[in-house]
């Protein structure tokens, strides 16, 4: 089994220039990954305000005085009188 010369030089180069392709086309596919992976961190950090802003927002529209201000003015309810409150007891 022996090869001439030429031919392993030149499966070699073949070789090597197959194994540079497939290091470059590696390294491109990594930096799409990366890039593709900074828009979607983006727009984590974009959702992560908004979760913010909402739970705020939340907290605004839930707050006890709020409440009650919004059931006398828009809604025109009034306290009742105490002896006019009927308390519900749970029993399990």
């Amino acid at each position: 089994m022996f090869y001439s010369k030429p031919l392993l030089v030149t499966g070699l180069v073949t070789l090597l220039l197959i194994t540079a392709l497939s290091v470059i086309l590696s390294k491109y596919n990594s930096r799409l990954l990366y890039i593709e992976i900074q828009k979607k961190e983006k727009k984590l950090d974009g959702y992560e305000v908004e979760w913010g802003r909402l739970q705020l927002e939340l907290t605004t529209l839930t707050e006890e005085n709020r409440v009650e201000s919004v059931a006398k003015k828009k809604l025109q309810l009034i306290m009742p009188q105490r002896d006019k409150i009927i308390y519900l007891k749970q029993s399990l």
